[in-house]
């Protein structure tokens, strides 16, 4: 998961340390990744689950890098896990089990042959993961001190600004986007069940988020006034 607003105070980064924790990141989540996609599947013949692979990879290679060469305060508020806020690590857990059902079941779908999702809607599917991919990536670009958990942190501020003028979690959005289309680019229909049960869990993290936020983050009162729409824009 992550969290929408940032602070305005740069803490000093150990970037030894931080360059073999991203270098074990980026190791893990393909392998990760292969293991719940391949294993089920039965097979290493499973194209839409080495395309979906490619395109979640490669572009999270190149932030990795970049933001080791130009802004390593923000990579290491992406490498945070752990949430504070109790209501948070509830919400977490249990949109936890919802992804492994959109990455599990694609492999048992793929070895039973439950769904035959056209290669046409295969790749469309993998184009709008990667245009989630571009939004969340373009909140960082907005926002150099997202960080992944729920926390206000002294001398925070309010984003307003880019995507932040739109909606004011555009980072969920980005996240929505991603894993409500993954089951199609992994070539499954059953899989979207899970799926369509993160905009639940979206839903709850930002209703605690907004109160951790109003009740102590500076300024974001008037910002929720001015920008209507939580997550969706013109709906929610």
């Amino acid at each position: 998961m992550d969290h929408d607003q940032g602070t305005i105070t740069r803490p000093r980064v150990d970037i030894t340390r931080l360059k073999k924790t991203a270098a074990v990141r980026l190791v893990f989540v393909p392998l990760v990744l292969g293991l719940m996609f391949f294993w089920p599947a039965g097979t290493f013949r499973y194209w839409q689950a080495w395309i979906y692979i490619a395109i979640l990879f490669i572009p999270m290679l190149g932030v990795f890098v970049y933001l080791i060469r130009k802004d390593p305060e923000l990579l290491e508020r992406r490498l945070k896990a752990k949430e504070k806020e109790r209501q948070q690590k509830y919400i977490q857990m249990i949109g936890s089990l919802f992804f492994l059902g959109i990455y599990i079941l694609p492999g048992f779908d793929r070895r039973y042959g439950w769904s035959s999702v056209p290669v046409v809607v295969v790749i469309a599917a993998d184009i709008l993961v990667l245009g989630g991919y571009g939004l969340f990536v373009r909140v960082l670009e907005e926002n150099s001190y997202a960080s992944r958990i729920v926390e206000v942190e002294k001398n925070q501020k309010v984003i307003t600004t880019g995507p932040y003028a739109v909606v004011r979690h555009p980072m969920y959005l980005a996240v929505l986007i991603m894993y409500i289309f993954s089951p199609l680019a992994l070539g499954s229909y059953w899989a979207v069940l899970p799926a369509l049960s993160l905009i639940l869990i979206l839903a709850a993290r930002i209703g605690n988020e907004e109160k951790v936020l109003l009740d102590k983050l500076a300024g974001y009162k008037e910002y929720a006034q001015s920008v209507r729409f939580r997550l969706i824009p013109g709906i929610w």
